[in-house]
């Protein structure tokens, strides 16, 4: 084997080495009870309705992005003026709920990638899942930290035959709900698996100051009709209320998807964004024929947009590859002169935090829906196309 050879293999390893290891990482399943834990604890405090269409949104990632976008164009609706708002897109109904919610996509985009490991947990692993949950929520109650407050009622309710007792988190008023904040270390008292220590993320600005103790409630929302969601604890599933997820989402909630009552994901929401259970790429057709590379294009660009983001919050000035085009006329080999007059704007402007920092919401679905045409990806979504070319299969 000649040098030319060697260094390109050399070279191909160093390149590629880190990617497949990428790969093999999110490709991990099942994930284990302390995993599990670890990414549920910063949400299984939420009301159960709350925490059932929280996860269930998280496994259509790009509507999160797409929806927690709209929200921050929309600041003056909330509760279920906002879902209202947004009757006729086409995001899951999971998705047009959390709109009621700004501060919980806001959340949810701002750490994309917690987002979408806790939603494929939910598709996946639904009972660990509930599991989870109930063993997270048991510690807190231990602790002496989750109890009946003004704004939610914590009851226990007895164990069934071979089963254990299962807590149950609801709003005191059913037609206004509260987030709860708070700082997991604080709320499951010691926590048992050093090598998965739950994160933090703290309430938003206007909630106050980040906690240390406590829970914190913001304003309640009048959300009480955009909530269809719910738990069947001792069978370790979440069920949709089919009438209210009717209401919310017009003409284009297909309730068949839900025989008997019982949530399941819905591949024709996921657009591309890869799942990491190669048992699951098989069940929703994400290797079928002809697919292959239309697929492998859009779930890269999303592990780009991905990686981007976590790279903007270690370093304001790095950017993601969506932001990096959205001066409309930049080219490679672009001078500077056709730069500026492009528009492209510093990384100071975005967002801070998000994985698709500082890219107007219009001109990247646009673009990057005409860019899905030319790849393949699909038939054009209403509204001017899916990121990263995702249109309806």
């Amino acid at each position: 084997m000649n040098r030319r050879n060697l260094l390109a293999i050399s070279t191909a390893i160093l390149v590629l080495g880190p990617i497949y290891a990428l790969r093999a990482q999110d490709t991990k399943k099942p994930y284990t009870p302390e995993q599990l834990d670890q990414m549920l604890a910063p949400i299984a405090l939420y009301p159960d309705a709350l925490l059932a269409q929280t996860l269930m949104a998280a496994s259509y990632p790009l509507e999160v992005v797409e929806a927690a976008r709209w929200s921050q164009a929309n600041p003056n609706l909330k509760g279920d003026a906002a879902v209202a708002a947004v009757k006729a897109k086409d995001w899951d109904v999971s998705v047009k709920s959390l709109t009621a919610f700004p501060q919980v996509l806001k959340t949810m985009n701002d750490q994309l990638d917690w987002t979408q490991k806790i939603g494929d947990a939910m598709i996946a692993q639904q009972k660990d899942v509930a599991d989870s949950v109930q063993r997270l929520r048991a510690k807190a109650a231990a602790a002496g930290n989750l109890k009946s407050t003004p704004q939610q009622n914590v009851t226990t309710q007895p164990a069934t035959a071979g089963g254990a007792s299962t807590i149950v988190i609801e709003p005191a008023n059913p037609e206004t709900i509260y987030v709860p904040y708070y700082n997991p270390a604080w709320a499951y008292g010691p926590w048992p698996y050093p090598a998965y220590p739950p994160p933090y993320y703290p309430p938003p600005p206007n909630y106050g100051a980040a906690l240390m103790t406590g829970l914190m409630f913001g304003l309640g929302v009048a959300a009480g009709a955009a909530m269809f969601g719910g738990w069947n604890w001792n069978h370790g599933n979440t069920y949709v209320n089919v009438n209210r997820a009717t209401s919310i989402s017009a003409n284009n909630f297909n309730a068949n998807r839900y025989p008997d009552g019982n949530w399941a994901h819905d591949p024709a929401h996921r657009d591309g964004v890869p799942y990491r259970d190669p048992a699951l790429q098989q069940k929703y057709g994400q290797n079928r024929p002809g697919s292959a590379e239309r697929e492998q294009y859009r779930g890269q660009e999303f592990q780009n947009q991905l990686r981007g983001g976590q790279a903007g919050q270690r370093d304001g000035a790095a950017r993601s590859n969506v932001e990096q085009r959205a001066g409309s006329g930049e080219r490679t080999g672009a001078g500077a002169g056709e730069r500026a007059n492009a528009g492209a704007r510093p990384a100071s402007e975005g967002r801070g935090g998000g994985a698709f920092n500082g890219v107007d919401r219009g001109q990247a679905v646009n673009r990057e829906g005409d860019r899905g045409r030319s790849y393949g990806g699909g038939g054009e979504r209403g509204g001017g196309g899916r990121s990263f070319g995702g249109g309806r299969r």
